[in-house]
């Protein structure tokens, strides 16, 4: 425990005072942590190297293909297509909650900071319209983003967490689909309307208009749009429906449902659903095959950084299970009486706080914990639960070493001070809901 301690400390210095790169910081800390631990030096590479892979085997695939649909619906106007149809169906006195609406949706296959500057024009443009507080626009629609890429696969967060603890990605996708709907509606909706209300700033001026868009021609329709973002989500509820009922005798094995319980397996339905947007926003659109290459090419780059934490995380959690470290911790957390789905809200929190970045925080909080959970004898459904308590820590108060913090204060034209009144108590109130739901649904089911 005093290894793990001073492994821990060591971390966040060079993260945070040395200003390592974090991938570079976990390598260094997962050689020193097996040295110390006394693992046998013949095996400590091969250690690192097993865990690095493992990890990479069960994210990679995820947060590209996910980067990859975003990238494509993005791009082809399908946000601006959104946005306005939540507006027909909400109606312009509900405009906050359309937008709102329209990033919880756009938000389950794009990244928080590309969904909110691709949202931004549009806010901008129905705040104008209409008038009032920016925030009262703005607020909604980040608390939406936010909603979902803290709590919901693809993200980096809750799928580098659901590998390195062993968890049914499909059983976090689904658990969390109900965690985050209420989360939404009462944090990132209402809350989020009452405190926007409190600040009145004007519409900045920093974005003329939408930006220019790669996939140009015809906008898709909304049908289209909802159609790719719903796919993947059917399709991994399946896999998880019918692997269940297969499991309880409800259902007899076959050489059609295992068929179709492959097709929802997570890696399997985004592959599908990326291929459908390359038809339906590429082809059926009329834009060249090689546009839409490049833009799938630009989609992987900003996420090389991201697969690259997941795997050097997975590498920490590898020299702690093999140390011994895992049980220890197991047997700490019992001696203490702290639960261990408060241990992992905590830890995560405690990691977002120090040093900004989420990815980190639940990465390497899935990698503390994932030797003691392996220890504990937990259903899946308590697996998911951790998984989602770690992810709802790993954005609590974004602040000044966040870089969300700073494009959220950025392009609403927000001083420093009135930023952290804003989105910091935003993203803190978000967190503390997530998981007193989260934490509510695992006192029922253990």
């Amino acid at each position: 425990m005093v290894i793990l301690a001073g492994a821990i400390t060591a971390l966040l210095v060079l993260i945070i005072k040395v200003r390592l790169n974090a991938n570079l910081a976990l390598i260094l800390i997962s050689a020193l942590t097996a040295v110390a631990t006394r693992i046998p030096t013949a095996e400590i590479v091969p250690t690192m190297i097993e865990g690095f892979g493992t990890t990479l085997g069960n994210v990679a695939l995820l947060i590209g293909l996910g980067a990859m649909l975003g990238r494509m619906l993005e791009q082809s106007g399908g946000a601006d297509v959104l946005a306005e149809g939540m507006l027909r169906i909400f109606g312009e006195k509900r405009a906050p909650l359309a937008l709102s609406v329209a990033s919880l949706l756009f938000g389950f296959p794009i990244f928080f900071d590309a969904g909110l500057v691709v949202m931004l024009p549009i806010i901008f443009s129905i705040a104008q319209r209409f008038g009032g507080s920016v925030l009262i626009y703005a607020l909604p629609a980040a608390g939406a983003f936010q909603v979902m890429h803290g709590l919901m696969p693809p993200h980096p967060g809750p799928v580098a967490a659901t590998g390195l603890i062993g968890a049914n990605l499909g059983l976090v996708l689904m658990t969390g689909l109900l965690i985050s709907v209420p989360v939404w509606y009462l944090a990132g909706y209402r809350f989020t309307m009452w405190l926007g209300r409190r600040y009145d700033l004007p519409v900045p001026e920093i974005l003329g208009g939408t930006q220019s868009r790669e996939l140009q021609g015809p906008r898709p329709s909304m049908a289209v749009v909802l159609s790719l973002l719903l796919l993947p989500v059917l399709l991994i509820c399946m896999n998880t429906t019918l692997s269940t009922l297969v499991a309880d005798g409800l259902i007899g094995g076959s050489g059609l449902v295992d068929a179709l319980i492959a097709l929802g397996q997570t890696p399997v339905a985004l592959f599908i659903t990326v291929l459908v947007a390359l038809f339906l926003l590429g082809f059926q659109r009329g834009i060249p095959a090689h546009t839409t290459e490049v833009l799938v090419d630009k989609a992987l780059m900003p996420v090389v950084t991201i697969i690259f934490l997941a795997g050097t995380g997975g590498m920490f959690g590898a020299v702690l299970r093999a140390s011994g470290i895992g049980s220890a911790l197991a047997d700490g957390l019992e001696t203490l009486g702290l639960p261990l789905i408060v241990a992992a809200y905590l830890i995560s929190v405690t990691l977002r706080v120090a040093q900004g970045s989420a990815t980190v925080a639940v990465t390497t909080t899935a990698a503390l914990l994932a030797p003691a959970v392996l220890v504990m004898d937990l259903g899946e459904l308590q697996l998911a639960l951790i998984v989602l308590a770690m992810a709802a820590g790993s954005f609590f108060a974004s602040h000044v070493n966040d870089s969300g913090f700073w494009l959220v204060r950025g392009f609403l034209e927000m001083d420093t001070p009135t930023a952290l009144k804003v989105w910091t108590t935003t993203s803190s109130v978000i967190s503390l809901t997530s998981f007193a739901l989260v934490a509510a649904v695992y006192a029922v089911v253990s």
